[in-house]
């Protein structure tokens, strides 16, 4: 099995069983007996062996070789052997004690970058040939469609009696005739006020003094008697 494949299906079984501080280290350039190296904590003797099992099973459901399994009776330190793939599954106390991670740690690798590399290839093994690797290309792209453009709104015509339709046209304007008299409406308001205006001005005019007034003479009423008496 690849091991690639391999640690991530390592990783993913740990995971499963809640295993804490999982590490995982490269040793290609230390041993020729393993590749890989994994370290994770298990909270009791219980958890470890929970563990190691579900490394074992999971790695056997996808084909893979499991060497050994060692230190089940007492699950201080249970020790997995995948071949090209050592698991070790200790708890805290022992973990701490022999500080696997100073002797192997020289080249950690990291759990996500693991696992979306192995992830990509292999859907770029699953992916048909001819096609791009990249996964945003392999998807066809829809063909644009055509805007339609919108014609200019036609002119509103009137319908005449032979079916053809012409252009409508604004009713032309009354022409008044020369010299007729046009009467225009004055509002109440307005000719109330001219009135009013008209009336004080006459009362504001002096009044003309008569020419019998002026001269002293008795009113016109005297002088008629007067010349009543002449005629007696």
């Amino acid at each position: 099995m690849d091991i690639k494949k391999l640690q991530t299906l390592v990783v993913d079984a740990l995971e499963d069983v809640k295993g804490q501080d999982i590490v995982l280290f490269d040793t290609t350039h230390l041993t020729s007996l393993f590749d890989r190296i994994a370290v994770v904590s298990g909270t009791s003797n219980r958890q470890t062996k929970a563990l190691a099992a579900s490394v074992r099973d999971k790695v056997k459901e996808a084909g893979g070789d499991v060497v050994g399994l060692e230190g089940e009776d007492t699950g201080e330190w249970v020790l997995v052997d995948l071949g090209d793939m050592i698991v070790h599954i200790m708890q805290p106390a022992i973990r701490q004690y022999y500080r696997l991670e100073e002797i192997w740690g020289e080249k950690p690798v990291k759990l996500g970058a693991a696992k979306r590399k192995s992830t990509l290839e292999g859907q770029e093994a699953a992916a048909p040939k001819g096609k791009s690797k990249h996964l945003a290309a392999n998807q066809e792209q829809e063909e644009a469609k055509p805007v339609r453009e919108r014609k200019p709104a036609a002119k509103k015509t009137a319908a005449t009696a032979d079916g053809e339709a012409k252009p409508a046209r604004k009713p032309a304007a009354k022409k008044i005739p020369t010299g007729a008299t046009v009467k225009v409406a004055v509002p109440k308001a307005a000719a109330a006020e001219a009135k009013a205006a008209k009336a004080a001005k006459a009362a504001a005019a002096p009044k003309r003094a008569t020419k019998a007034a002026a001269e002293g003479e008795a009113p016109a009423k005297k002088v008629i008697r007067r010349i009543k008496k002449t005629e007696e």
